[in-house]
């Protein structure tokens, strides 16, 4: 299975053969997918930009994300995450964006938001799309397959 730097060389080689630029928003992850995607050499030629908005006004300010649906939903949710995707292609440069939410640990997890959940929310040209995972381990180790998921899922959606 591929590592993390390969995923990544392999999601750079997409974004640059449909001429695309990716924007980040990232609540839970901290800025890991931005920071991992400049981590390869080059990567300004298709990464435009990352918000890490890890408080609720940060989603508001930053990616337009709507205060009701903050405190209709919570954070952690399909209705914020798909506002925080569509915030990041409105407030950049870029043409495809990705964007998580969720709950790392070790607290802050309820009953139906478990330790673990995490949203996405991916959007490109007229597409919208939002999916869940619900990941174990530490801290880091929910940061890591958050990271991991998002990087292969937009590959996915390139191909």
């Amino acid at each position: 299975m591929p590592g993390v730097e390969d995923l990544t060389r392999t999601l750079a080689a997409k974004l640059l053969a449909g001429e695309h630029m990716l924007a980040t928003a990232e609540s839970c992850s901290g800025g890991l997918i931005a920071k991992t995607c400049t981590d390869l050499a080059g990567s300004s030629a298709w990464f435009e930009r990352g918000f890490v908005t890890y408080s609720n006004q940060s989603k508001s300010d930053m990616l337009g994300v709507s205060e009701q649906t903050l405190a209709l939903y919570g954070a952690v949710s399909e209705e914020v995450v798909r506002e925080m995707a569509a915030g990041a292609l409105t407030n950049s440069c870029a043409d495809i964006s990705v964007a998580v939410t969720g709950i790392a640990g070790p607290g802050g997890g309820s009953a139906s938001k478990p330790v673990g959940t995490v949203w996405f929310g991916f959007a490109w040209r007229e597409n919208l799309l939002s999916e869940a995972g619900l990941f174990e381990g530490d801290r880091q180790m929910v940061r890591q397959q958050t990271l991991e998921y998002a990087i292969r899922r937009l590959i996915a959606i390139l191909s």
